[in-house]
């Protein structure tokens, strides 16, 4: 078979089926390190049966904690821009509509395990007149930017098995057309035999009625010429290393770690068959005793465990300093940690916090804007990374207040929501109306009633 057109549909298709399945692949590792399916520590293969189930034992998961400390405090809380009337509002409505609180927290996980997630813009269909955004995994989903211009998709493919018939299907969506297709699951190693899939009312390869490749992007720290890539990325065989040391103390537990008892200088009965007789029953409340003058009793000293806690503890330091994870997090370890320690251990992390989310707030822009809300000036508001105390938090914006800062920007500060704020604002504003019309009950209470007054009605 000649091969297709570059640029033509099928083009597209099998370019993008061979790289999603191929990045797919090459970060699924992470996904089974986040999911703590880590490879068994090696042994020495005669070990290997007999210490199965403590193998199994050894894996302590760092790699949820790390991937969690950051997914934890990305958490969108609303939108912001200069645009009049109620833009903001709306765009509000949509996220909620699209269950997107937890729809994108399922987007910043996938892109912390496996370095990107999708949101798809569908346009309104049947009887539904918003638009519909949907998460998508980063194993069905892969995008191919415009040469030269990385802003800018020149196609993207959906794959995904339909567990009804068993069919493998993939859409295709080009800036004015979408072609959808469908094969046989593959058997392994195998290449698909596409077909067009066909679908009731629709024309194949119908208008894109976006006009634009309907997909956003959401990286994790991505680099010029290369994508977004994991968070585990370089903490991996650490990890390793701490499930070995970890398999190696439970071993020495299993087997050296409690004294063993020793004796010399008496004669070790046997049985009827001349098999030794196990002379004694050792237990916390039996003694020894031996017949023989020459017998003499001792024990070996028990296996120093605190070489495998001591290097266990060295690598989790070392997870925790390449990842900007605080230790505490990791380590537990919280004594005697004061306030001002506590904010200078979570430095690193709040500032990765804070470069990840530019790039987040890319591929969340482009999604509102395919899905209507296009002000260039529009921007994503995200509740605060940082954990401080009420006191500490309203005294600073007490201080910030005697510089004349509007009581909006301290309300956004304290970390109120464009929701909480514009309601707060319409309370204010109906209290001074009240006030203004001779109503103070606003500000001083209700008017007290004098002793013996009736009450007014």
């Amino acid at each position: 078979m000649p091969a297709p057109a570059v640029q033509s549909p099928e083009w597209w298709r099998d370019r993008l089926y061979t790289a999603l399945c191929k990045r797919s692949k090459d970060t699924q590792r992470f996904d089974d390190y986040y999911e703590c399916e880590h490879p068994l520590p090696f042994l020495h293969e005669k070990a290997r049966d007999p210490f199965r189930r403590l193998l199994r034992m050894s894996r302590a998961n760092y790699m949820e904690l790390v991937v969690d400390a950051l997914v934890g405090r990305l958490e969108v809380a609303g939108f912001q821009s200069d645009a009049a009337g109620d833009a903001d509002k709306r765009a509000w409505g949509l996220w909620q509509d699209n269950n997107l609180d937890g729809g994108s927290q399922l987007c910043f996980l996938e892109a912390a395990v496996r370095g990107e997630a999708y949101l798809l813009v569908s346009p309104p269909t049947g009887r539904r007149k918003e638009f519909r955004i949907t998460p998508e995994h980063p194993t069905q989903v892969i995008t191919e930017a415009v040469p030269g211009e990385p802003g800018e998709l020149a196609a993207a493919l959906k794959l995904w098995l339909d567990d009804w018939t068993a069919r493998l299907c993939c859409t295709l969506y080009l800036p004015e057309r979408i072609y959808k297709f469908e094969a046989p699951e593959p058997k392994t190693g195998g290449s698909p035999q596409w077909v067009r899939r066909q679908v009731a009312g629709e024309e194949w390869g119908g208008r894109n009625a976006l006009g634009e490749v309907p997909f956003g992007q959401l990286a994790n720290r991505p680099r010029m010429l290369k994508p977004g890539a994991s968070e585990l990325r370089s903490v991996t065989g650490i990890q390793d290393r701490i499930n070995k040391t970890i398999a190696d103390r439970m071993m020495t537990q299993e087997s050296a770690a409690f004294p063993q008892k020793w004796a010399t200088g008496m004669e070790i009965p046997v049985d009827e068959q001349g098999q030794d007789i196990e002379p004694f029953d050792v237990a916390v409340n039996k003694i020894l005793i031996a017949e023989e003058g020459t017998a003499r009793f001792g024990q070996f000293a028990a296996a120093d465990l605190s070489g495998y806690l001591k290097a266990k503890e060295a690598d989790v330091q070392d997870i925790a300093a390449i990842t900007s994870t605080p230790p505490h997090y990791l380590l537990g370890s919280m004594v005697n940690l004061s306030a001002e320690a506590l904010k200078a251990a979570e430095a690193g992390l709040i500032h990765k916090i804070y470069t990840r989310r530019r790039f987040l707030e890319e591929g969340l822009e482009r999604t509102m804007r395919l899905a209507g809300f296009g002000a260039s000036s529009a921007r994503i508001v995200w509740k605060s990374p940082e954990w401080r105390t009420e006191g500490e938090l309203v005294d600073a914006l007490v201080k910030m207040s005697t510089l004349g800062v509007p009581r909006e920007v301290l309300w956004e500060r304290w970390g109120a929501t464009p929701q909480e704020i514009e309601r707060w604002r319409l309370l204010s504003e109906d209290a001074l109306s009240r006030a203004i019309g001779g109503d103070l009950a606003a500000d001083y209470g209700p008017k007290p009633v004098p002793a013996g007054a009736p009450a007014e009605e």
